[in-house]
């Protein structure tokens, strides 16, 4: 993903991940759309693990110019933790769009899974009920 690519732009990763489980439990839980899911999440991943590493450099620079009490590594301080608020904040928005379309995609499937089986058979409790009805009773 391009730096500035944010999960949360509504684009391909979104539709993706709100779209794919509905798909795989078409599929019956097959590939139908869960392996476009795990590229999406990988490359979402990818993206975090990314933006924390560059927090982590931001950190020790941060630091470095705090303990060396320069006056011109303090004033860069300023502009430094501007920038690991901004990736904090993109982190934050990558992983609650991450969250919202992998729950819609659970929801999704889930409904798929159930509208499927409500019109393939009968409930269980009917099915027990049923059975139960003809078998011979012991008093008889």
């Amino acid at each position: 993903m391009e730096e500035g690519s944010v999960v949360s732009n509504g684009g391909e990763e979104g539709s993706v991940l709100a779209n794919a489980g509905v798909g795989a439990a078409r599929v019956g839980g097959g590939g139908g759309g869960g392996g476009k899911v795990v590229q999406v999440l990988q490359r979402s991943f990818g993206e975090v693990q990314g933006i924390l590493e560059q927090n982590r450099v931001l950190i020790q620079e941060i630091s470095q110019n705090h303990e060396a009490r320069d006056a011109d590594g303090l004033t860069r301080n300023v502009a430094l933790i501007r920038e690991l608020n901004t990736n904090i904040a993109r982190v934050v928005d990558l992983y609650a769009n991450l969250s919202g379309s992998f729950s819609r995609s659970v929801t999704a499937a889930a409904s798929a899974n159930n509208n499927n089986t409500a019109v393939s058979s009968p409930s269980a409790a009917a099915a027990a009920a049923a059975k139960a009805s003809k078998r011979p009773r012991a008093s008889e």
